[in-house]
């Protein structure tokens, strides 16, 4: 998933990735190899807090893990496939917070 970034500044990129897309950049960063274990993608991936949406809310990748009910993975699809519902409860239940609903609202 994307969103685009507030167009007064031109020196951020064009879209921020969140969610299973922001995984995906990292995995390729970190050149993680599958078959994997969540081990290894802790160890190998150098940010593990992912972004889940467009105003900053990050998740711990090895919470995001935990969540799952495998330890691993056998391909990049399979894991971000699993991975997908995880970031999405995230958001939604970041989105219901008092702190959540105002940063929605607030331009920064």
């Amino acid at each position: 998933m994307g969103a685009r970034p507030p167009q007064n500044d031109t020196s951020e990129p064009d879209v921020i990735e969140f969610g299973i897309a922001a995984l995906s950049a990292r995995l390729d960063e970190a050149d993680v190899e599958f078959p994997t274990t969540s081990t290894e993608l802790c160890a190998a991936v150098d940010d593990t807090a992912i972004p889940v949406d467009g105003t900053g809310s990050t998740m711990e990748l090895q919470e995001a893990l935990d969540r799952v009910p495998q330890d691993r993975f056998d391909s990049e699809s399979t894991l971000l496939d699993l991975l997908h519902p995880v970031f999405e409860e995230h958001r939604k239940q970041g989105g219901k917070s008092v702190f959540g609903r105002l940063r929605t609202l607030l331009p920064f």
